[in-house]
């Protein structure tokens, strides 16, 4: 029998625009509905940041805390089959952030990444699909960090060395130093790890990426010419080789210019670059059958759905392809699946229309919840 995960509450104190609040989900599905401002998408930042030990919207820990206070709590409670788990995370007034699972303190929350996989969609998201390689890599790293502590810690460990690497290219310049010998040996500690990361990605994306073009053809319900595929320099010369080829240029620029770190996930429809023909809802579906590729992949290595989190989606779908993909996740899966809107009758009425139970959480202008259920 598969099992399920499920959060059942989670309390927030002094996150963001939340004073304190705590909330419990009786229902797989939850709406979470209100005016714009209320603290909808704070709400899922919360349930994000117990699954990944960070916001997914912001880098500084710092700027979640409630205007006017020092620090943040934000704890939950998950279960998993018959097994209950405390995940508390706390930043203090001086900065420092505690993760804690059953009242036991991550020394890495890297350790973290992975035990409670969750998927969000969030209006940015289509960066994705139109915006820089870095936006395509992050999807992919968070996606394959959930499934692999290993690729997680050749990623850390990665991007530490290339730090380090750009840190010395920029002092030969300001120091004039001539003695790059120190690079010889930033080379070496980027090549395992860049070499592994190239490697699990490559084999990774073999599998990911036909299946996202499948979920596109369902989404758009009519099959299209769309190709994706995996974009590496790797692919034709050895990470050691494309060092040392360009090893002046990054001297010269001061920065390295080769590695796994400039991947990216190629999108042509019939030939030509995606983003600069593809229609509104031709993008909007192609970011969305990512994002369920992500879904089933944990779903299939974890054992059971991940957690999804969906916001302000009821904008960026037309009804048509909004109940295709609801159809897939909340009739046909089993995971629960948190949904955010301006209008709960838009949630009460497609819930109908599937015919699954729901609960929807209103939130008034002071971040405080009022329950409806179907």
């Amino acid at each position: 029998m598969q099992s399920l995960l499920r959060i059942n509450e989670i309390s927030l104190v002094q996150f963001k625009n939340y004073t304190e609040a705590r909330f419990r989900f009786g229902q797989r599905i939850v709406g979470i509905c209100g005016n714009n401002g209320v603290g909808k998408t704070n709400l899922l930042d919360a349930l994000y940041y117990l699954c990944f030990t960070r916001s997914y919207f912001t880098r500084s820990d710092q700027s979640n805390v409630l205007k006017g206070a020092s620090g943040f709590r934000i704890e939950g409670r998950f279960d998993n089959e018959d097994e209950q788990t405390q995940v508390v995370c706390i930043l203090r007034g001086n900065g420092k952030k505690e993760f804690l699972a059953d009242g036991v303190a991550y020394e890495k929350f890297s350790k973290h990444i992975g035990r409670f996989p969750c998927v969000i969609i969030a209006p940015d998201d289509i960066q994705i699909v139109t915006g820089a390689s870095d936006e395509r890599r992050r999807f992919l790293d968070s996606l394959l960090s959930q499934l692999d502590p290993g690729y997680l810690q050749d990623l850390i460990d990665y991007n530490r060395v290339l730090q380090q690497r750009n840190g010395f290219l920029k002092s030969l310049t300001e120091r004039r130093l001539t003695d790059k010998h120190l690079l010889e040996v930033y080379d070496q500690q980027l090549i395992a790890p860049g070499t592994r990361i190239f490697e699990r990605r490559r084999m990774f994306l073999a599998e990911l990426l036909p299946l996202a073009a499948n979920f596109y053809t369902r989404i758009a319900g009519v099959e299209e010419p769309l190709s994706l595929g995996y974009e590496s320099a790797l692919l034709k010369t050895p990470f050691r080789h494309l060092l040392r080829e360009n090893l002046e240029k990054d001297v010269y620029l001061q920065r390295t210019g080769v590695g796994i770190h400039r991947d990216d996930i190629e999108i042509n429809f019939a030939g030509v670059p995606f983003k600069t023909m593809a229609s509104q809802g031709q993008r909007k579906s192609l970011l969305f059958a990512l994002k369920l590729a992500e879904y089933e992949t944990l779903k299939e290595a974890k054992g059971f759905a991940p957690l999804l989190l969906l916001d302000d989606v009821f904008e960026k779908l037309d009804e048509q392809r909004m109940h295709n993909l609801l159809d897939k996740v909340c009739l046909h899966d089993d995971g629960q699946v948190f949904i955010t809107d301006t209008h709960p009758e838009r949630i009460r009425h497609e819930m109908d229309k599937i015919g699954v139970a729901f609960e929807l959480i209103q939130l008034d202008s002071g971040a405080l919840p009022t329950l409806g259920n179907r």
